[in-house]
């Protein structure tokens, strides 16, 4: 007969309440900060509402009134190098971030807001009005706010995308040998979230200091969190991971506070990561000023009930009780915070002379300039003014043959042996000899601490290694095994990555590699074959670079790894094994970003290709009668790198072009090329912009199959003979 034993977590899961006690013997200036701040916090978001009545705020104006005491009683038991992201419904996480910040000290509710306080709602009150003096100049606007000194590394407008952010945080944490530790706030809806539930299992795979705090406020939008899960308590997702978890009442920001300090101190003693679940209750709707009773999906009986728990009404009782504030003191505040954030938003605001008496309108001296529109999405390439710059004509070093793929694996030993902030990730790169391909061999062994095979979540890790990259003290290399696995990690590389520098105001630096492979070829079907440079290209934000030899390689990852914008390296399967010229002893220097190689000169057409098509075209325009093509191997490939100047000169000579590429016709790179060359030098051209590219079909298992949705050299000499017969 069968037995059943009951099995346990090994991790604690508790449920922690506050007592009579803990008030009594609570820190009298602890208390009064608390107030203090959620008080503000309050009148904040009430101001908020109110201009967004009135047309003030452009966008969602998501209130977080009812919640302050998850954010600010969690921030009080951090300090300023501790770092926090949070969700779309943020302005209580920041604040309460940067308000300790300002004052670690605490504030005092009998005195004046001191004037750091006056210009951080100011700063965070322009922001979220999209105006010029807000802390990304207005281009996070309300649900992106970032203050990177105060350790508000930016809140998030995708649910669940910057938990794996924060990860990369909590592990530059970990790798600096600090006892600092990073806090995601994320909501009943993003605890679903598949980004999140990999961070979790991440996070407690590699011991990072991270806690996961949820604020469940009981309603995504309007879905009640019980039609959406067997397990309405959210905190029993982290002994499921191995991480302990409290259930915390979220009204109550003193137990917020004493669950903060024991999960602070689990996290700083290296223990790991923690996960608080606070119960909390959003007053209004998703945006704006009604509540959710207004909308039908919950009564307004339940929302008098969590009223009644109000935080700031519980945390005024006590102080009076207490005899640390009078009830007059108490009720003060709040006048006092609304006068202070009318005097603040006199600084923004002005009579509208266009409208009827008492209308007010943004001051036009307030607003950002248009032309400010594109600048930041990339960086100006600055760090590449003192470095040493070197093409094939103008290297001095000896020229030996060698192997693409060692190339590959040299270049990195030689840069993680001379910059320690470099830290390679990926799947199964830690074994096999350096990977499926031999990419990181040797690396392991040299450096066991900064080589990490990852779990297989490209979405965490890839989240991971931009938060790392975004804290700025280290340069993730990801390896992706596929191509194809970028869309799983979608989110993580547009939305999170491209974005962060020009999303909060253009000056973030994210220095962050990206490696993968095309497999075009190989066998291995649809979903591991694609090309994705094309996708990449319409991505702001993103360098690419495609090395077609040993040579370039190296001199291209250099650059990649010296640049301060997110890098996708690309290569090819075919060249891991080809054959080429290869430096000595010299792996140190960098090719120019934005310049092409001529590969070979011609007259009669020019070629332009990457990647390993370049051998390809080689061989097609070298056989008996084709045209004398010139070939251009692009080698980068983003829109901001492309090298004109050498494009252009080739086709005032030959007043024809070929694009070759691979890749299937859906997702071709040529297809935005051809347009722009068409473009720029019509009236050099003797034709149309010929293409040539793989089929519409991803490529199939089947040899004959997969050969007939790629180009290679035939499909270029059939092209190239059609061409000169126009």
């Amino acid at each position: 007969m069968s037995r059943h034993q009951k099995l346990t977590y090994a991790a604690p899961w508790v449920e922690l309440r506050t007592s009579d006690r803990d008030w009594e013997s609570a820190d009298p200036r602890l208390l009064t900060d608390m107030y203090t701040q959620l008080v503000l916090v309050r009148v904040f978001e009430e101001y908020v509402l109110d201009l967004a009545s009135k047309g003030l705020v452009h966008g969602p104006a998501h209130s977080s009134i009812g919640q302050e005491g998850g954010a600010v009683g969690s921030a009080l038991a951090l300090g300023s190098a501790d770092t926090v992201n949070g969700s779309h419904r943020g302005h209580h996480q920041f604040l309460a971030k940067t308000l300790r910040h300002v004052h670690p000290e605490g504030i005092d509710p009998t005195q004046p807001f001191s004037s750091e306080v006056r210009t951080l709602l100011l700063r965070t009150l322009a922001e979220i009005c999209g105006l010029d003096r807000g802390f990304s100049h207005g281009r996070g606007g309300s649900m992106h706010l970032q203050w990177k000194e105060a350790g508000a590394i930016g809140t998030n407008a995708i649910v669940g995308g910057g938990v794996p952010l924060a990860a990369g945080s909590a592990m530059a944490h970990r790798l600096s040998g600090s006892d600092a530790v990073a806090v995601t706030y994320f909501g009943d809806g993003a605890i679903n979230i598949g980004s999140t539930l990999e961070t979790f299992n991440l996070a407690a795979a590699w011991d990072l200091p991270l806690c996961f705090f949820i604020e469940n406020n009981q309603y995504a939008v309007s879905t009640n969190v019980r039609e959406v899960t067997g397990e309405a308590r959210l905190s029993a997702r982290g002994p499921g991971f191995g991480i302990p978890s409290w259930k915390v009442d979220g009204m109550d920001p003193l137990a917020i506070y004493l669950a903060m300090k024991e999960a602070t101190e689990y996290m700083r003693a290296g223990k790991g990561p923690t996960m608080i679940e606070a119960d909390v209750y959003r007053y209004f709707h998703q945006n704006g000023p009604y509540p959710g009773s207004a909308f039908r999906y919950r009564s307004k009986d339940e929302e008098a009930e969590w009223r009644k728990r109000d935080p700031i009404a519980m945390t005024a009782s006590w102080l009076t009780r207490r005899n640390i504030l009078s009830q007059q003191e108490a009720d003060d505040l709040t006048l006092q915070a609304k006068e202070f954030l009318a005097d603040i938003g006199s600084d923004l605001l002005e009579d509208d002379p266009t409208a009827k008496a008492g209308v007010r309108r943004i001051k036009l001296s307030e607003w950002p300039d248009p032309k400010f529109v594109d600048v930041g999405i990339r960086g100006d390439l600055s760090e590449f003014d003192d470095v040493r710059v070197a093409d094939r004509t103008d290297f001095q070093g000896e020229i030996r043959q060698g192997k693409f793929i060692d190339a590959v694996a040299d270049v990195m030993n030689r840069r993680m042996q001379t910059d320690d902030s470099i830290v390679v990730m990926g799947e199964d790169i830690h074994r096999l000899n350096g990977g499926t391909n031999g990419a990181t061999r040797g690396l392991k062994d040299k450096y066991p601490d900064r080589v990490l095979g990852t779990p297989i979540s490209e979405n965490a890790f890839t989240g991971l290694a931009g938060g790392l990259a975004h804290d700025g003290r280290y340069k993730p290399v990801v390896e992706f095994m596929y191509a194809d696995f970028m869309w799983v990690a979608a989110d993580q590389l547009f939305n999170q990555i491209g974005k962060l520098r020009h999303m909060f105001g253009g000056d973030d630096e994210v220095p962050l590699v990206l490696r993968s492979k095309v497999a075009l070829g190989t066998g291995y079907g649809s979903q591991h074959s694609m090309d994705p440079a094309a996708i990449f290209a319409t991505a702001p934000g993103w360098r690419i670079v495609a090395p077609s030899t040993p040579f370039d390689y190296i001199g291209l990852m250099n650059s990649a790894l010296l640049c301060k914008d997110p890098v996708l390296v690309l290569e090819h399967v075919d060249l891991y094994d080809s054959t080429g010229e290869y430096p000595v002893d010299d792996l140190d220097y960098y090719l120019p970003v934005g310049k092409a190689a001529v590969r070979k000169s011609g007259s009669d057409i020019t070629v332009i290709t990457y990647l390993a098509m370049t051998n390809y075209v080689l061989d097609a325009v070298s056989r008996e009668g084709a045209p004398d093509a010139e070939v251009i191997d692009l080698r980068w490939l983003d829109r901001a790198s492309i090298d004109w100047d050498t494009i252009g000169e080739s086709i005032r000579k030959t007043n024809n072009v070929l694009l070759a590429e691979q890749g299937t016709l859906g997702t071709s790179y040529g297809g935005w090329l051809a347009d722009e060359i068409q473009r720029r030098y019509f009236d050099w051209l003797d034709q149309p912009v010929q293409r040539v590219t793989g089929g519409i079909a991803s490529p199939s298992i089947s040899k004959v199959l997969e050969r007939a949705a790629i180009a290679r050299d035939e499909e270029v000499a059939r092209k190239l003979a059609e061409v000169v017969l126009l």
